[in-house]
């Protein structure tokens, strides 16, 4: 565990307690020294440079997907003894500051902007692993609705039960789907646990009866993954979400070791299989970020998210 913890400090990451950790994400990074913001900006209103990238789950997944940039040297698949939600969350804001102390100086970087990053006003609760994992996870969005911050949670939904029993929702689920069928589930995202392909499915007929927004993201791999439109509309007509965000792959971190360049599709294949699946579920493309190669389906709902 020691040369895991080792591994991911060097490269960037803060780790806070026994099992979570905290990253400056690019995109903060991009919004403080550059003055552009992620996708989520354009899609949701988020302000990136008070974004806090955590995970409560950093050595724990119940998948090693191909794609995933994110180190993997880990197969652990249940979290025991845990840390409490409101310890991880205040060491993980005292992180975020130490990580940031640095751009007070740099002359790219507004010293008011930069006083905002030190005050994050929401929890993107993603970094890796799979957050789902943590048994806590509804005290946590609590402590943080509490706190008056926003919440992401993505998950790679192997775990309906957990999702089943929250009390506590965050403002936002989103829930990875990169297969469109349980062949190339398999060969794509490798599976640690039985059955993930079944409760992956049970998470999307649960997902439209839950007092939350929610998203489904379709992660595209060329050569893997893209096109199946119509098995994807399949799934995503279980889950009726609020949102659809067809993503390409991006050809980064430690997915080269496993992916080509090839395999990444452009802007305008994502932009063509959006519409397709949109034709299909009744969705109309109401946003698009071409760095990102990503576009956003939706329904007419309100986009900008609230606390």
């Amino acid at each position: 565990m020691e040369n895991l913890k080792r591994i991911l400090e060097n490269q960037g990451y803060a780790i806070v307690g026994k099992h979570s950790a905290v990253k400056l994400c690019h995109w903060l990074r991009k919004s403080l020294l550059e003055n552009i913001p992620c996708y989520k900006h354009t899609f949701y209103g988020i302000e990136s440079h008070r974004c806090l990238q955590m995970t409560p789950a950093v050595f724990h997944c119940t998948q090693k997907c191909l794609y995933c940039w994110r180190f993997q040297g880990f197969t652990l698949t249940e979290l025991k003894d845990a840390d409490e939600p409101s310890f991880i969350l205040e060491k993980c804001i005292e992180e975020q500051r130490r990580l940031l102390t640095g751009y007070k100086g740099d002359e790219r970087v507004s010293l008011e902007k930069w006083k905002e990053a030190m005050e994050p006003k929401h929890v993107a609760c993603s970094l890796t692993g799979e957050p789902t994992l943590y048994p806590y996870l509804s005290q946590f969005f609590e402590e943080c609705h509490k706190r008056g911050m926003t919440t992401f949670l993505v998950t790679n939904g192997t775990m309906p039960e957990m999702l089943e029993k929250m009390d506590v929702l965050p403002k936002q689920i989103y829930i990875t789907i990169a297969a469109p069928n349980e062949e190339i589930y398999k060969k794509l995202c490798c599976p640690l646990i039985p059955n993930a392909w079944e409760k992956i499915n049970n998470t999307l007929e649960l997902l439209q009866s839950l007092e939350t927004r929610t998203v489904i993201r379709h992660t595209l791999v060329k050569g893997w993954n893209l096109g199946y439109e119509e098995e994807y509309a399949k799934l995503d007509e279980k889950a009726n979400p609020w949102f659809i965000e067809p993503k390409g792959y991006m050809y980064v971190g430690y997915s080269r070791e496993r992916m080509k360049i090839e395999n990444m599709p452009s802007h305008e294949e994502i932009r063509k299989f959006g519409e397709k699946l949109g034709e299909l579920l009744g969705y109309k493309i109401e946003a698009e970020r071409k760095d990102s190669r990503v576009v956003l389906l939706g329904r007419g709902k309100e986009r900008k998210i609230k606390c």
